[in-house]
């Protein structure tokens, strides 16, 4: 039987290097300055709080639900995970 928390593991390595890459591509973004950088700094706050407030939802929905320890991380994982691939996406545009 496969150990659901090392899948769990490597998906958070993953999004940890995606994340790494986002920061970098924002980083370069906003040391450009202009309204584009104000842009982006603004967007950043108004998307982790988002991103939180819909982790905190998806948790609380599966607790709720009953799933095991795993399945609710995993919960969580998916939607920063997903986020952070829009954002990869958008700023590699």
């Amino acid at each position: 039987m496969f150990n659901p928390w090392l899948d769990l593991t490597f998906r958070t390595m993953r999004l940890g290097w995606d994340a790494q890459n986002v920061v970098a591509l924002r980083m370069l973004r906003m040391a450009s300055g202009g309204p584009r950088a104000r842009a982006e700094l603004n967007r950043m706050v108004a998307e982790k709080v988002a991103a939180g407030a819909e982790a905190d939802l998806a948790a609380t929905t599966a607790v709720i639900a009953g799933s095991e320890d795993h399945v609710v991380a995993g919960k969580v994982l998916r939607v920063f995970k997903k986020r952070v691939r829009a954002n990869k996406r958008r700023l590699t545009r």
